[in-house]
């Protein structure tokens, strides 16, 4: 009897969202995942903590839907943190203090990939090898890939596989292939929570030696979460304080502007709930010309309201994608905010993104050696992708004929499998 072999992993860990999927016989399957509501295959890339004397260290935790459905039973005393693949190369993040207890990177990763495996049902055990996704370019400011490189390693590693790590749009790259039986070269626009990955790979026909050959990529970090930060500097940041000033001294100076660079990054804004900070923002309370503004602030953080005011931006960003208007709602540690909004005031907000963006696909482009009139399709892939201005890069540039869709959340999860079970995996790795 012939025992078939393990099946590969592709496992796409996002910003927002992580999605595992299984190919064994060139199939690939998506993996449901266990949660409150039903099975999923989207799994939040989040995590909550709360204190708990039953539990050792006297901390407990839960990941994905779990983790949300943990905050909103007890969000005072809990902390809630997401998308904090962002801080992956980020050499300033050292660790996140949560109910004075440090944690590093690689383990949040760690217990993150352990809760989303318990709910896997045992899907997720043992498998001969795992294909990551990565981004072509790291979020953050001047980020260090080497860092993000080893912080991967710890989390994934102790996995106990054999682990490759894939540009995120060469697996939506090969699922796509899947869909196809003629030659063909394709553009691979990933838009997801973090980041804009693009690259330019050449299909060929089925039975080919290599299905797929990567030609260029490129990649900027600025995706969903960024436009989210654009939401909340517009509609929620003048009412925090940002602009005004403060009393040292003699001297009226202008409120520093990284506390509200860290309450408008969604990856940060959980970890401001330290006694540090807190007690920098009270001082700063104090001193300020509008001290009920701070105050606002400060009971946003204390009362843990940042994942309810992120689902409120994203309620907004997505009834634009479908409505030429909106209303932003957001109620909450003294805040009452109920603000028209209309998908022209957005895209204004975001234009210098799109500046950026339109620039990485020029450079995906160039470092492939191809002009536009050679891209055959443009498969658009990400949550991101569905925002009507991020569709219009493409769509004016390349026509509505040449774009292509589906998959948006599962695509590269299923692409990476695929790869897996490749002789060499290792001809695709980052």
């Amino acid at each position: 009897m012939t025992i078939p072999p393990l099946p590969a992993v592709g496992l796409d860990f996002g910003t927002t969202n992580t999605v595992a999927a299984l190919a064994q016989g060139g199939v690939s399957g998506l993996v449901m995942l266990d949660a409150p509501a039903g099975a999923d295959a989207a799994f939040r890339s989040a995590l909550c903590f709360w204190e708990d004397e039953a539990v050792r260290g006297g901390i407990a935790a839960e990941a994905g839907p779990w983790a949300i459905a943990e905050y909103l039973a007890f969000p005072e005393g809990s902390r809630f943190i997401q998308s904090f693949k962002s801080v992956a190369a980020n050499a300033g993040f050292e660790h996140a203090t949560i109910f004075e207890r440090r944690y590093r990177f690689e383990e949040l990763g760690r217990l993150f990939l352990d809760r989303l495996a318990t709910r896997a049902g045992g899907a997720l055990d043992h498998p001969a090898r795992i294909i990551v996704g990565r981004p072509v370019v790291y979020a953050g400011h001047a980020p260090n890939e080497a860092l993000a490189r080893q912080r991967y390693d710890a989390m994934f590693g102790a996995l106990g596989a054999e682990v490759h790590y894939v540009y995120e749009p060469f697996g939506a790259a090969y699922s796509y292939a899947s869909r196809i039986s003629a030659p063909a070269t394709i553009l691979v626009a990933d838009f997801g929570g973090g980041t804009s990955d693009f690259s330019v790979v050449r299909i060929a026909a089925p039975g080919a030696a290599r299905r797929c050959l990567p030609l260029g990529h490129a990649g900027v970090g600025i995706a969903g979460d960024h436009f989210d930060a654009r939401i909340v500097e517009a509609l929620v940041m003048p009412l925090l304080g940002k602009g005004g000033q403060y009393r040292s001294f003699d001297k009226m100076l202008e409120i520093p502007g990284g506390y509200f660079a860290d309450f408008a990054d969604w990856s940060r804004l959980p970890l401001m709930h330290n006694r540090r900070t807190m007690a920098e923002l009270h001082k700063l309370q104090r001193s300020a010309l509008d001290p009920a503004a701070i105050g606002r602030m400060i009971a946003v953080i204390e009362q843990e309201l940042g994942f309810r005011l992120h689902e409120a931006v994203g309620q907004v960003k997505r009834d634009l994608s479908t409505a030429a208007s909106a209303t932003f709602r957001f109620s909450g540690a003294g805040l009452d905010i109920a603000a028209d909004v209309t998908r022209a005031d957005f895209e204004a907000w975001i234009a210098p993104d799109i500046v950026q963006i339109e620039a990485a696909v020029d450079r995906a482009l160039v470092g492939a050696g191809v002009g536009g009139d050679a891209i055959d399709r443009v498969f658009l892939t990400g949550g991101s992708s569905l925002i009507p201005r991020i569709a219009r890069i493409f769509t004016d540039r390349f026509g509505v004929d040449r774009i292509a869709t589906g998959g948006e959340l599962t695509s590269i999860a299923h692409g990476l499998a695929l790869i897996g079970e490749q002789d060499d995996p290792g001809a695709w790795a980052a």
